[in-house]
């Protein structure tokens, strides 16, 4: 078998008392399209706070790419090959669309303080910016400050500028959370249309769109993996239906 992209082993955290990971045993595989669910308070984006590096384990391991990554800090790990969004944009509103895209990609190679030269001593990462930002469906909007787009327009800023970064695993946090309806196809449509490479895994609630985009699904319940399987698989188990619907799975 070939090494998974991202791997977890016996990943546990505690604050105190409270057990907010679990032992956690995870296997994202290269060019992955996953999923992770849960009920609210499951530990979904704890989980990927882990993985990150935005918090530190109280015991287990991280592998990236069958490296032990669990004690780096974030910024080596996103060296690594280890990119995220998250449930909220965090992008530079009074910046451009464009320079945050070359902003992530001048930081990636190591070109960042060109970033601060006039344009034309860094065309380089102007053009590869605007060529992610050509693939997304964003060039029109290249010269635009983020603030002026519509939300769900900036979170496909935010997806570029995790692909400006050219992960090997890219972690989506709720990429569809607060876009209205009208555009959350387009979300749904890039997430769709990522390079086959990328090993993406996307936690989200809008089932939906998870059972659209994933070959894969795990499902996360009080800090503890409940199950793993097929989307198929996953619909039909009775275990996932009372885990979301508690008592009344049981009426």
């Amino acid at each position: 078998m070939s090494t998974p992209a991202l791997a977890t082993r016996g990943l546990q955290k505690n604050f105190g008392a409270l057990v907010v990971a679990n032992g956690i045993d995870f296997s994202l595989e290269i060019g992955a399209r996953h999923a992770l669910i849960g009920p609210n308070g499951a530990g979904k984006t704890t989980f990927i706070n882990l993985v990150t590096g935005a918090l530190a384990p109280t015991a287990g391991q991280i592998l990236l790419g069958g490296e032990d990554v669990t004690r780096l800090a974030q910024a080596p790990r996103v060296k690594r090959g280890l990119a995220r969004t998250f449930q909220i944009t965090t992008l530079f509103r009074g910046l451009s669309v464009l320079e945050n895209v070359a902003l992530a990609i001048g930081e990636h190679a190591g070109l960042s303080g060109d970033l601060l030269r006039p344009a034309g001593t860094r065309s380089g990462v102007i053009e590869r910016a605007y060529a992610m930002l050509a693939r997304l469906g964003l060039a029109e909007d290249a010269s635009r400050l983020v603030r002026e787009l519509p939300y769900g327009r900036q979170r496909l800023v935010e997806i570029a500028v995790a692909l400006g970064l050219e992960p090997k695993v890219l972690l989506l946090d709720e990429p569809a959370a607060g876009v209205p309806g009208d555009e959350s196809g387009i979300i749904v449509e890039t997430i769709e249309s990522l390079p086959a490479e990328i090993a993406v895994l996307i936690i989200e609630h809008d089932m939906e769109l998870v059972f659209r985009f994933a070959r894969r699904v795990t499902v996360l319940v009080q800090g503890s993996v409940l199950v793993e399987g097929s989307p198929a698989e996953i619909a039909e188990n009775p275990r996932v239906r009372e885990a979301y619907l508690g008592e009344r799975a049981r009426r």
